[in-house]
């Protein structure tokens, strides 16, 4: 993000106080925040706050003298690298998807040939009304990205989908949003893998010891949350299922938390057929049977634990008869990374697999070092970032999908 311009359009909604939040984390990710403050939005935040915190001046009105005497709105509007609309209210969705151009905020709208994210807030039944829905499909036909609001407990007590977004969700659509990557022909997201469904598996699993205890590893979800985010970028209705991991769910992906292996195999079967499977997750290899109290020490010596092993997920999906046409595992090594990598993709089925070495610390981090093996052979894609590897495999599942469509190459510098 460091050194891009965000055109920040907050609305007047009771969400409005955590755009200044989202100021604040913009600023210290090195970009420039230029606020626009509709009427309502006033209601809720000053442009005292929202100036200071953005270190810039604050626009309210279509009617600046001084600012609009060279149309400044028009050269607002396209002056930034991402128009953002956080809160987005029903009211100021509903005025963008039918053109309206009655303030300063839905002038800006219209006017521009900037991508537009917009971040809902508003209470369940507003979210839920059919005209709500119209203005929102609309909004994505014309190639405005719109996020999937939180589920929760509103201001007005009521509860379901409509909290806006925790501000790390939104500023992952924003990094997603500003990504180096030349997905050409903006605005809006490309869609070249629309109507395409994937099942994508990360983090870890938690295998039960007794109540207190489990069986676990390092996995911190990273990788297979980037890779979700980048296909649900490409149109692809992304289905993750998501291990015990701390991370928000990315924009547009529809997510199902699971705890052991065993709830894992079953969420992916019930998501069974999909065109694209990703199993990104480090499944528990082996389960105990889970003790009802908790285990303790004893004079007799430690507890002798029996292990049984766990499904293997991605060789059942790899071996179905609703077999994803595409099927791509994931190998976490400490040696021999390609051949028990090249094992590995015989063994289960998979069309790809993402090998890492993992003996150097890679669980956890942000940056990582994979090789893609295929029957045709290995290709060492180098250290690169987690999210660099997740837009890289995206363009690479598009190719197979739609080979005629012209795409970024990958391996370009």
């Amino acid at each position: 993000m460091q050194g891009k311009t965000i055109l920040l359009i907050v609305g007047g909604g009771i969400a409005a106080f955590k755009s200044l939040e989202l100021v604040r984390e913009l600023r210290r990710a090195g970009v420039r925040v230029t606020p626009v403050l509709t009427e309502n939005g006033a209601r809720f935040v000053t442009p005292l706050s929202l100036g200071a915190l953005a270190e810039a001046p604050v626009r309210t009105s279509l009617w600046d003298l001084e600012a609009e005497a060279s149309m400044g709105h028009i050269q607002l509007s396209r002056s930034a690298d991402l128009i953002v609309v956080c809160p987005a209210t029903a009211d100021l969705m509903a005025r963008a998807a039918t053109g309206q151009a009655d303030d300063l905020a839905s002038t800006l709208l219209l006017a521009t040939d900037t991508p537009v994210l917009m971040v809902p807030a508003m209470n369940v039944r507003m979210w839920e009304h059919p005209a709500t829905v119209r203005n929102i499909a609309t909004l994505r036909r014309d190639g405005i990205d719109v996020m999937e609001p939180d589920v929760g407990e509103m201001a007005c007590g009521e509860f379901g989908p409509g909290r806006l977004p925790q501000v790390p969700a939104i500023m992952a659509a924003i990094d997603l949003a500003l990504d180096d990557f030349d997905f050409a022909e903006r605005p809006g997201p490309n869609r070249w893998l629309a109507g395409k469904t994937a099942i994508v598996t990360a983090g870890p699993t938690h295998e039960a010891i007794d109540p207190v205890r489990f069986l676990g590893n390092r996995s911190s979800g990273k990788q297979g949350f980037a890779i979700a985010a980048a296909l649900a970028h490409h149109g692809v209705d992304v289905r993750l299922i998501a291990g015990p991991v701390d991370l928000p769910t990315p924009h547009g992906v529809k997510r199902t938390d699971v705890v052991s292996a065993a709830d894992m195999a079953a969420a992916v079967a019930e998501r069974l057929p999909a065109d694209i499977a990703v199993m990104v997750a480090a499944v528990a290899d082996w389960r105990v049977e889970k003790a009802p109290g908790k285990l303790k020490k004893s004079a007799a010596g430690p507890p002798l634990l029996q292990l049984v092993e766990n499904p293997d997920i991605l060789a059942t999906t790899g071996h179905s008869t609703q077999r994803p046409r595409l099927v791509i595992g994931f190998a976490a090594e400490t040696g021999d990374l390609l051949d028990n990598a090249a094992a590995k993709l015989a063994r289960k089925g998979a069309d790809w697999i993402v090998a890492n070495d993992v003996s150097h610390g890679i669980f956890g981090a942000d940056d990582t070092h994979v090789h893609l093996v295929t029957a045709k052979g290995s290709e060492d894609w180098g250290p690169s970032s987690k999210d660099t590897v997740a837009h890289r495999l995206a363009l690479r599942i598009a190719d197979v999908f739609c080979p005629d469509k012209e795409r970024p190459d990958p391996d370009a510098d």
